[in-house]
């Protein structure tokens, strides 16, 4: 089962010509728990951290559109030039299927953590800033 992260098609200055939909898996992969584990044991102790991802698995996938994720996080946008925002770039270009975000909301510090999916967000922000995501978050 596929969701779509866009139901209209995209017409972006940055991707000129492009008029596509973004495809997303209906869950995360199960490599990106560890990953997001391993990014927030450098913001917590180990067992908070395991207890964000433990929670993570067990959400349910919402969505949230990507202008607002940003925007909550603080971050900026990374460009193509960064090889893993080329790479999920090609990955919508190709029409394969993204996977959904895990997002922590750190309550000490008012931000929204992307403990996985930070360069699947920035591929994804080139192409329509008002794609919508789906996400779990804790």
């Amino acid at each position: 089962m596929s969701r779509t992260g866009s139901s209209k098609g995209v017409d972006n200055k940055t991707v000129p010509g492009w008029k596509g939909t973004i495809g997303w898996l209906a869950t995360p992969e199960n490599h990106d728990y560890p990953a997001a584990k391993s990014y927030l044991r450098l913001l917590f102790d180990e067992s908070s951290a395991a207890r964000f991802v433990k929670r993570l698995r067990n959400a349910k996938v919402i969505e949230f559109k990507a202008k607002d994720i940003f925007r909550a996080s603080g971050h900026s946008l990374l460009g193509v030039s960064n090889s893993h925002v080329k790479k999920d770039k090609q990955k919508i270009e190709h029409g394969q299927e993204l996977s959904p975000l895990l997002l922590v909301r750190d309550t000490r510090s008012s931000k929204l953590i992307i403990a996985d999916g930070y360069h699947r967000l920035c591929a994804v922000y080139m192409f329509d800033e008002d794609a919508v995501i789906p996400c779990k978050i804790v």
